[in-house]
């Protein structure tokens, strides 16, 4: 990558660079976010409006120390799918499960404000620590394989290979590559949105944009907002999936540390920013949307464009909220073919897994020692062999299973480091008396 300039947390930045910077978020954030309520069946102008909200009351909360977008939830949707197909509930009663899932995150955000944050190092040490946040990424690589239509998806109609649409997705990518290394200065900064660009002209050009949805769409439109009803048993389907977003978010928080070369979790702390993720998801689940989680996606533009700035961040929320009422404009990003988000998905999926990576060069994670071997090579197995727990209705896998192994034997490892310890303190009569016996 070229030797761009950073811009910082909190450094401002004209309005001139500011607007295509936060644009390029919102585009980054859009097809993912906006994927989770088509798949569910609900109005996506009531997300993008609950993300931009949800946004900005994370930068609020934190006094604007960390930079991150929160956008719709995939944890969330198998047991969502649960709930619907259940003839005697409906998605009103996953928002009533959305509510006490964000109240869950609010209490664990007081726990951890009263107990600290060194308890991540015992349970999550780097050995663990950096290939959990390396399967962040891996974990999304498959799908932005299919969402770029280089493999079959028959979720997004791509049955087979199409040579038009491979074309696409690698003209994208290899904008998004080459403009961090050879665009000099702003551009450099936007390569993201540059590579929007170029892939969109490209698709226009191969005759694959469908603008049956612009026609459509009404120039404004308002919000649809559901109540949310309350239920036991879809209460108890949506629980689990909270201990996977509770894991992404530390894991995100970590990765951004890394990139933004601050501990977030200690200034402005983990207990703030799962306390907004926590009043977000509630929020949204009070308003009728889908629960929030900070977005890779816009982690990853951050780590390609050395843009940090929590404005530029806002900035994206600001359009996120405008867009969800103005028919036309989120009509027309709709237009933007999967081929070319999933172009630029491959490369920022790709840079979280290597922000894994970077945390154990960074940590010095000396491989030498069994301990640090065996942390990461079975963490690393548990989140792509398949794996999975089921808890009740909801299967625990991934990158999720992966923490949850990581944090047992993390633990684990703690306590035999303690016993040891002890035992180096110990009475001689009491060795001596080890060694008679022996």
């Amino acid at each position: 990558m070229s030797k761009s300039k950073i811009i910082g947390v909190n450094e401002r930045v004209p309005l001139t660079k500011g607007i295509p910077l936060s644009i390029q978020h919102t585009f980054a954030m859009f097809s993912a976010s906006i994927l989770v309520p088509w798949l569910v069946g609900i109005n996506p102008s009531i997300v993008l409006l609950m993300n931009g909200i949800g946004t900005l009351l994370f930068i609020l909360i934190t006094r604007g120390k960390a930079p991150a977008y929160l956008g719709s939830s995939f944890a969330f949707l198998s047991p969502i799918f649960i709930i619907i197909a259940n003839k005697n509930l409906g998605y009103q009663y996953a928002l009533g499960g959305f509510i006490v899932s964000g109240i869950i995150f609010c209490v664990i955000a007081l726990l951890i404000k009263f107990v600290g944050t060194k308890w991540i190092d015992v349970v999550l040490p780097p050995a663990a620590m950096g290939p959990v946040v390396a399967l962040i990424g891996l974990e999304l690589a498959g799908t932005a394989a299919k969402t770029g239509a280089i493999v079959p998806n028959p979720d997004n109609g791509y049955t087979s290979l199409d040579p038009k649409l491979i074309a696409i997705f690698c003209i994208t990518l290899l904008v998004a590559i080459f403009g961090g290394v050879v665009f000099r200065g702003f551009a450099s900064a936007i390569a993201i949105l540059i590579s929007i660009v170029v892939g969109y002209l490209s698709a226009l050009a191969f005759g694959v944009v469908d603008f049956s949805a612009i026609s459509s769409a009404s120039v404004f439109s308002l919000p649809t907002f559901m109540l949310p009803k309350f239920n036991l048993q879809a209460i108890l389907i949506i629980l689990p999936a909270t201990l996977v977003v509770i894991s992404e978010h530390i894991g995100h928080q970590v990765v951004t540390s890394e990139i933004v070369g601050k501990d977030l979790l200690k200034d402005p702390g983990l207990h703030k920013s799962i306390l907004a993720d926590g009043l977000s998801t509630t929020i949204s689940g009070l308003c009728g949307s889908v629960p929030t989680t900070t977005y890779g996606e816009n982690i990853g533009v951050m780590a390609i464009t050395k843009v940090y700035s929590v404005w530029v961040i806002g900035g994206a929320a600001v359009f996120s909220i405008i867009l969800a009422f103005i028919g036309k404009a989120s009509a027309l990003i709709q237009t933007i073919p999967a081929p070319v988000m999933g172009g630029v998905s491959f490369l920022l999926y790709g840079m979280i897994a290597a922000s894994g990576l970077r945390l154990l060069v960074d940590e010095k994670v000396d491989y030498s020692r069994p301990r640090n071997l065996a942390l990461s090579s079975v963490v690393f197995v548990t989140g792509l062999s398949g794996a999975y727990i089921q808890l009740g209705e909801v299967k625990l896998t991934g990158m999720a299973l992966a923490a949850m192994v990581g944090m047992a034997l993390g633990l684990i490892m703690y306590i035999i480091d303690k016993l040891h310890l002890a035992n180096d303190h110990v009475d001689p009569k009491d060795i001596e008396l080890k060694n008679f016996q022996k």
